[in-house]
């Protein structure tokens, strides 16, 4: 079955040929704000406390990184070593060193 599940197969049995399923992504952006925990803007240097470092914050963090790349970001964890899932075998620190982002251990 090509389909994610079935519900999704039987829909597609409804919808003429010239549909393609899940072959284009399409971008998008959301416009959304931020607001640091410390802000040096003289210096351009921002840094957030993190206890729970959950997929919202890591998806805000690494679009900060990217749209602000002359800034130093540093995240400074409760604990670093905290898996960023219990599945997962990354850590907060491993995250934050695989997008170029700085962090200390509080």
């Amino acid at each position: 079955m090509p389909y994610r599940n079935k519900f999704e197969a039987k829909i597609a049995k409804t919808i003429p040929p010239t549909f393609q399923y899940e072959t284009t992504r399409l971008p998008y952006k959301l416009e959304c704000f931020y607001l640091p925990d410390w802000i040096d803007e003289a210096n351009k240097e921002i840094i957030e406390a993190k206890g729970l470092f959950d997929a919202s914050d890591r998806r805000k963090m690494k679009a900060i990184r990217q749209q602000y790349v002359d800034w130093k970001i540093t995240i400074v964890f409760q604990n670093p070593e905290a898996k960023i899932t219990k599945q997962s075998l990354t850590t907060y620190a491993g995250w934050c060193e695989k997008n170029g982002i700085a962090w200390r251990k509080a």
